[in-house]
């Protein structure tokens, strides 16, 4: 079981709202790793074809935007896998 799995049938609230986030941090991992492949294909056909001003502010801003996606969602990762790993070793 990944994180923010909750098995059928658990209805306690807390693994709830945790499942919910995990998920929330997964796609936001996606989204911000996936915007800087962006980043980086868009670099890399600039460096091949000519770096434009198109290019440049596809660039930019895909890095802008992968930051600010992917660094809360990393934090969010880490606090839902923290609060799971307590969780167990308190027997809860």
């Amino acid at each position: 079981m990944t994180p923010g799995d909750v098995p059928r049938g658990d209805t306690d609230p807390v693994r709830a709202r945790r499942a919910r986030w995990a998920r929330a941090a997964s796609l936001g991992q996606r989204a911000g790793y996936g915007a800087f492949g962006v980043a980086v294909v868009a670099f890399a056909l600039g460096v091949v074809t000519g770096l434009t001003d198109a290019v440049v502010v596809v660039v930019i801003g895909a890095l802008a935007v992968g930051s600010l996606v992917l660094a809360p969602a990393i934090v969010l990762g880490y606090a839902v896998r923290a609060a799971e790993r307590d969780d167990r070793e308190q027997g809860r």
